[in-house]
């Protein structure tokens, strides 16, 4: 099974483009997914995670997600390869969004983007976070 969710902070705006071949919609952007565990005396690491979200889903994002908003994915690991210009081979693994959620509150998500640098981090191991509500288990994003 290939299954993947994740919760974390858009790093930069979804950018938009559409393929070549049959003009489909796809939106790509970056979440800073915060590690579990913080060694002693070291500050909080993050891991940056590449999503990519096609059609309507990634018309959803680029529509809704800003900068700095806490967001969680659920989707698939994916890896591709290709050759350059040069003859250089790129690898690259990414996880392909199958749902998207958002995870601040309204007013939560305001004060996140115009801050963002100084709010990341701030998620104590094995929390929510104190910007994550739900009022009932139908509000889960998974």
């Amino acid at each position: 099974m290939n299954k993947v969710i994740l919760m974390g902070r858009l790093t930069r705006d979804p950018e938009t483009r559409y393929t070549q071949t049959n003009n489909t919609l796809v939106s790509s952007f970056s979440l800073a997914v915060n590690r579990r565990f913080v060694r002693q005396g070291e500050e909080r690491q993050a891991d940056f995670i590449n999503i990519v979200a096609w059609s309507k889903l990634g018309e959803f994002c680029s529509k809704y997600f800003k900068k700095g908003q806490q967001v969680a994915i659920v989707g698939r690991i994916q890896t591709r390869t290709w050759d350059d210009d040069q003859g250089t081979k790129h690898y690259v693994t990414e996880v392909v969004a199958e749902e998207a959620y958002f995870a601040d509150s309204k007013r939560d998500s305001d004060a996140s983007n115009n801050n963002f640098e100084n709010t990341f981090g701030n998620t104590a191991p094995g929390s929510m976070g104190a910007d994550f509500e739900v009022s009932s288990n139908d509000d889960l994003p998974f």
